[in-house]
């Protein structure tokens, strides 16, 4: 009878693990919305505050274009940049990494039920988004490197044709490279991926440890994805769904490779045709 309860009472783990997931992304996305829309209803002001941009009441000279001034991030703007980017990547990454943390859940469940429990998911998946929130961290110094080099436009897209046919080029043929191949296996295959790295953990450090190397997998895998953010916009919903998407696309598809090396010949001809137009459109 007792052996009958525990084992009804963990299995209920798994669902509440796919719970704590769900409500975990749409907080995510939900911020998302807010952030965006405020930027919209906002006329754009909040873009340019958020940019670090400002724009001076002169003009450079007569029928000349307005230029933006740009003003060193504060130490609460780079916070909140940051934050944006870490919550960004919680809704964009939590749903492709689902299937690896119920799968982590349930051989806790079972391992629970020999009397070898192992250690609570939640530290695996904190593991996993510690390494995007390490990626959070590059992406913020991304952007403010770019707003320094009057590369962006204040709704967080490039200002230049050649700076986004080249993130195009680069996303795609980082698509047909040998690193990309071997990150995404491994997140395509997460008892494989765990064998690799020495089995689930009883170990709090261990499984946290094993979570943050699995996120590293992943980001091996979609960096240069996430390098789109900057063409469409960072804050484009469309964009940023579209992007999420794929990525779980990748993921879960058995033709994912297929995709990966479809989309990335597209992403090139897409780079190569932003760059070329301008040319051809003044000859």
């Amino acid at each position: 009878m007792t052996g009958t309860v525990l084992e009804t009472v963990l299995r209920r783990d798994r669902i509440v693990v796919a719970g704590a997931l769900a409500a975990v992304t749409a907080l995510a996305w939900s911020y998302i919305f807010w952030l965006s829309g405020s930027m919209r209803m906002e006329g754009g002001s909040a873009d340019a505050d958020m940019s670090g941009m400002t724009m001076p009441d002169t003009m450079m000279g007569p029928g000349s274009v307005m230029m933006p001034e740009i003003h060193s991030w504060s130490g609460a703007e780079f916070a909140f940049v940051f934050a944006m980017w870490a919550v960004m990547m919680v809704g964009m990454m939590t749903p492709s990494a689902g299937p690896m943390i119920l799968i982590y859940a349930g051989v806790g469940r079972q391992a629970a039920l020999k009397g070898r429990p192992l250690a609570a998911t939640g530290f695996f998946a904190g593991g996993y988004l510690l390494a995007w929130a390490a990626f959070s961290l590059f992406a913020t110094m991304g952007q403010w490197g770019l707003e320094k080099a009057l590369l962006l436009t204040p709704a967080m897209a490039s200002a230049s044709h050649v700076l986004s046919g080249m993130i195009l080029v680069v996303a795609g043929l980082y698509q047909w490279t040998p690193q990309k191949d071997a990150c995404l296996a491994n997140c395509q295959a997460p008892l494989i991926f765990i064998q690799r790295n020495g089995g689930f953990r009883r170990d709090a450090f261990g499984s946290l440890r094993l979570g943050f190397k699995h996120g590293l997998y992943c980001i091996g895998c979609c960096w240069a994805l996430m390098a789109l953010l900057f063409v469409g916009g960072v804050m484009n919903i469309l964009w940023i769904a579209a992007i999420a998407i794929f990525v779980l696309a990748e993921k879960i598809l058995p033709s994912g490779r297929i995709l990966t090396r479809v989309a990335g010949a597209a992403l090139i001809a897409a780079g190569i045709w932003l760059v070329a137009t301008p040319y051809f459109a003044t000859n």
